[in-house]
């Protein structure tokens, strides 16, 4: 699977319904809206990099409201969950 991360620059009166019309795209796993550089960020799950390069241009970016867009792909993650589910592999918690 490939994930990335997409920043999104939105017309700032279409916010709330630009992050809902993305979060409804399949591939799309979540949107957050935030301060800062972008306004919102989506995270994106697909096969292959042919869907990512279908759906960022194709879909997302031609969603009302969404000014431009900004890819990222991830290539490895690094989390307390994923580490901590790690070690807890063939643990019981028969205490």
């Amino acid at each position: 699977m490939i994930n990335a991360i997409v920043l999104i620059h939105a017309a700032a009166d279409r916010i709330p319904e630009t992050a809902q019309a993305i979060a409804d795209i399949e591939g799309v796993t979540e949107v957050y809206s935030c301060a800062g550089d972008v306004d919102l960020i989506a995270l994106v799950r697909v096969a292959e990099h042919e869907d990512l390069a279908a759906l960022v241009p194709g879909r997302i970016s031609k969603v009302p409201g969404v000014l431009g867009t900004d890819t990222h792909i991830a290539f490895r993650s690094y989390s307390r969950r994923d580490t901590e589910a790690t070690f807890a592999i063939g643990l019981d918690d028969a205490d």
